[in-house]
């Protein structure tokens, strides 16, 4: 019997630099929220108010971003 076809979301991988100099890898980001003219600027957003769930439960403060790039990307 064949399934029934099902809405798919697309995700973005992120490699995210802290100012600290710690890495975090493959942060996943909507892919529908990319492209157009901020290009992936609002990856950013999403990330930072993932990191900021993350410090909320964990008691500590959110790290800054120092910088962002697709992860598989080139350096």
């Amino acid at each position: 019997m064949a399934k029934k076809p099902t809405a798919k979301s697309e995700f973005v991988l992120f490699d995210v630099l802290y100012e600290d100099g710690s890495r975090r890898s493959n942060r996943r980001v909507p892919g529908e929220l990319l492209g157009g003219l901020d290009g992936d600027e609002p990856a950013r957003k999403v990330i930072e108010q993932q990191d900021r769930e993350i410090a909320e439960k964990s008691g500590q403060p959110p790290l800054r971003i120092k910088s962002l790039q697709r992860s598989g990307g080139k350096k």
